[in-house]
């Protein structure tokens, strides 16, 4: 991974799931996924939920991919038949699908004590024609990654897993950093001193994030940064401002 400070990469995030969009299933994969990408110095820009509909997916892959550095989806490439994500992704990529060698062996492998490689298994074994393989340590089956495109599962462990295989093989700039801070304040009232504390820190971004507890409104401040010297003077010129105005500081956020 390299580390250029001038280079933005984004990325953006395909959920994918009739369940996600009618509530049954709470999405998990948003945070963990924004995290492991910050990490590695790539900045998830958007996110779609789509339904299991070959045109809603084919429709979010191209526009997306085709304006962020990478795209990632998690969601529908399971055994049964509602699982259209790979064929859906072919359409868009204009290739077919085929059965991936490497991943017919790992799947082979993994089933031959759980009943076999049956058909609706060997399903989990597809991808688009030209693509390689994400590794997958916790179920056998694979995610895949074609191009900037990569197809993770739905479920937040397996996602985890994926992601671990991938840190550090995807080029990106530095990592973002992030700090907090919180106050009983309205942050209505201190709206001015956030701008301004924004405006004559450069490189620095300053979220609010309000809240309402204990009968009290507060907030929270989360500066973010990818220079640790300017992240660091940043928070302490805020927390200077705050206090100076009447308002304690707690470290870390209330």
């Amino acid at each position: 991974m390299t580390a250029d400070a001038a280079r933005i990469w984004t990325a953006a995030l395909i959920i994918i799931g009739d369940e996600i969009l009618s509530g049954r299933t709470q999405d998990r994969n948003v945070s963990q996924i924004a995290a492991w990408l910050n990490v590695q110095g790539i900045r998830l820009r958007e996110v779609r939920v789509v339904a299991d509909d070959t045109d809603a997916i084919v429709e979010a892959v191209n526009i997306l991919r085709a304006r962020n550095d990478y795209l990632f989806t998690t969601g529908g490439i399971g055994p049964t038949h509602d699982d259209i994500t790979v064929d859906a992704i072919a359409v868009a990529l204009g290739v077919g699908v085929e059965i991936h060698p490497t991943a017919r062996a790992v799947l082979a492998e993994y089933y031959e004590t759980r009943g076999g490689l049956t058909e609706a298994r060997l399903r989990m074994a597809r991808v688009p024609a030209g693509a390689s393989l994400i590794e997958n340590r916790m179920s056998g089956a694979p995610g895949i990654r074609h191009g900037n495109i990569f197809i993770m599962a739905g479920v937040p462990h397996i996602t985890a897993m994926m992601l671990e295989s991938l840190s550090g093989q995807l080029e990106g700039g530095l990592p973002l950093l992030s700090a907090q801070i919180g106050c009983w304040v309205p942050e209505s009232e201190v709206a001015e001193l956030l701008r301004e504390t924004e405006r004559t820190h450069e490189g620095c971004q300053i979220g609010s994030y309000p809240f309402f507890r204990e009968g009290k409104v507060g907030a929270n401040f989360v500066i973010r940064s990818t220079d640790r010297k300017s992240l660091d003077a940043c928070m302490a010129a805020l927390t200077a401002g705050l206090e100076a105005a009447g308002w304690p500081v707690t470290q870390d956020g209330i």
